[in-house]
């Protein structure tokens, strides 16, 4: 059996974006409640809650090596605890990655409700014009149901050669050796979770987004959000949805209700019931991957349930202490978040109202005002900038089809300019602080594979030497980072590139190219 890796290993792509345009200013801290919460606020304490328990949460977090960027905390309805490391902030979405898989799977839990589908169906009834010539056994074995718990037969994920077809993603996917009988090997398959939103289309001719609109994203009032497409214009269904914080913990909240929201029965409760329960073996070993999977959801110890994403996006359920949490980060090390979690947010959680707690109270909100993301330090101040302010710099020819550069720099920060054949982007970035660009657009430079949606993006700027300046940058509607070393050589100028993934793994190399420009006359 294979694990949901090799998807993280595979699907760093075509997940999130990244841009820029002008300034909005300093990143505020954005803990306190306010019009931007759904639901009801409550000190942790009154709610059975010990902000002791989230204060060292909180330090865990901080002290991982991992990058964390929001987390809420939901106890019988009430939020005890939410925050976003700067210059994440609450009114941002984030790319889900795989936590998008749950959203899909909720789509097929209300088709069913509706009595659209019937989830031992054939997969191959819905695609008469795209089965191959002659199916395999196996492929006409396998059903909505083995697509919904991972079990479609297939010895590799499915996904690969579907995003590098010629033909049609569900045509690639049907075409694609089915070597195991379906319903006896797990493997996490992408793919098959696109074919779950194809097959919705065939019933319904519309998207998941479409489909989902009046149904869930309207009823818990989730908006802003947006989901990338494949080639057919279908929503890629187990990648690509990007949602607040809190609607992350809204879907949990509406699991943990059985399917009630609002005294309506959005999903029936047999169904939440089958989909966060356990239906296959997932992997070996004793840890969160090895609980086994329901329908596009995974089982936890100590009783909860959770979707996830790749590098650390969670929606962790845990029904027996009548808790939500949401989770967004970027990580190598999936498992140590969930620890962190189990060691010092679950014996947090205890029964009854809790004694007041004045002075960990007043810390907890503190620490949660100040969370934010390491900045690199240098030298804010550069006695021979003038050489370069304002100048224009030529760029040798280059992957990214960028002709100049320049560079300002003011007491606030400085400001990057990039001409492109497309035209002229601008991002400003504070002295080793972090600065919000307001608007979306595409980023100049991406790394292969990445950063196909257009975010906001912010980014500080320091000296590390008398010749290198490093700009970095934190898309915040995604997960992703990039760090950018400007080294000056009198009238050369070299550009390199380290993305925050590439980052994590000691030793690998960015695959993009060092830019070479000259000081123009």
């Amino acid at each position: 059996m294979q694990s949901r890796r090799h998807f993280i290993r595979t699907a760093g792509a075509g997940l999130a974006g990244i841009g820029f345009l002008p300034i909005l200013g300093p990143v505020g801290r954005l803990w306190q409640p306010g019009p931007l919460s759904f639901f009801p606020h409550a000190q942790p304490e009154s709610q059975g809650v010990s902000s002791k328990g989230i204060l060292a949460f909180i330090a865990a977090a901080n002290n991982s090596g991992a990058s964390w960027h929001s987390f809420m905390l939901l106890r019988h309805g009430h939020i005890v605890a939410e925050g976003w490391w700067n210059p994440y902030a609450a009114e941002f979405t984030h790319s889900l990655y795989s936590l998008s898989k749950s959203f899909t799977s909720t789509a097929i839990g209300m088709l069913v409700k509706e009595g659209k589908l019937d989830i031992q169906q054939p997969v191959i009834s819905f695609f008469p014009k795209d089965v191959p010539a002659n199916p395999s056994a196996h492929l006409q074995k396998m059903t909505v149901k083995h697509l919904l718990t991972m079990n479609t037969g297939n010895a590799a994920d499915t996904l690969p050669p579907m995003w590098k077809s010629d033909t049609s993603w569900v045509q690639t996917f049907l075409a694609q050796p089915v070597e195991f009988e379906p319903g006896t090997h797990f493997l996490y398959n992408t793919g098959a979770t696109y074919m779950l939103g194809a097959i919705l289309h065939a019933v319904t001719g519309q998207t998941l987004e479409q489909y989902l609109a009046p149904r869930l994203f309207q009823p818990l009032d989730i908006t802003g959000y947006d989901w990338e497409t494949s080639p057919q214009q279908l929503n890629t269904a187990g990648y690509g949805l990007r949602v607040k914080t809190e609607d992350i913990a809204k879907l949990g909240q509406l699991y943990l209700q059985k399917g009630q929201w609002k005294g309506k029965a959005l999903l029936t409760e047999s169904w939440v019931k089958d989909a966060t329960g356990y239906q296959t073996s997932s992997q070996e070993g004793n840890g969160d991957w090895a609980q086994g999977y329901g329908y596009q959801f995974w089982q936890c110890r100590h009783g909860a349930f959770r979707g996830d994403g790749a590098y650390g996006q969670y929606c962790i359920v845990m029904p027996d202490k009548d808790a939500v949490l949401a989770i967004t980060s970027q990580t190598a090390d999936m498992q140590q978040s969930l620890n962190i979690v189990w060691e010092h947010l679950l014996p947090a959680l205890q029964d009854g109202v809790l004694a007041d707690d004045p002075a960990s109270a007043a810390a907890l909100k503190t620490a949660l005002k100040s969370l934010a993301l390491p900045v690199v330090k240098g030298n804010i101040t550069k006695p021979d900038t003038t050489a370069y302010q304002g100048k224009k710099w030529t760029l040798d020819k280059n992957d990214f089809n960028a002709t100049t550069m320049q560079f300002d720099f003011s007491p606030a920060g400085c400001t990057w300019t990039t001409q492109t054949a497309s035209g002229n982007t601008v991002l400003r970035l504070g002295w080793e602080k972090w600065v919000l660009n307001k608007e979306r657009q595409s980023y100049q430079f991406p790394e292969a594979g990445l950063n196909h949606q257009p975010t906001k993006v912010a980014g500080t700027a320091t000296w590390i030497n008398d010749k290198t300046l490093q700009l970095n940058l934190r898309f915040v509607e995604t997960l992703h980072g990039d760090q950018i070393q400007c080294v000056f050589e009198g009238d050369q100028l070299s550009v390199s590139f380290l993305d925050s993934l590439t980052a994590m793994t000691p030793g690998k190399a960015d695959n993009r190219k060092a830019l070479k420009a000259t000081l123009a006359g």
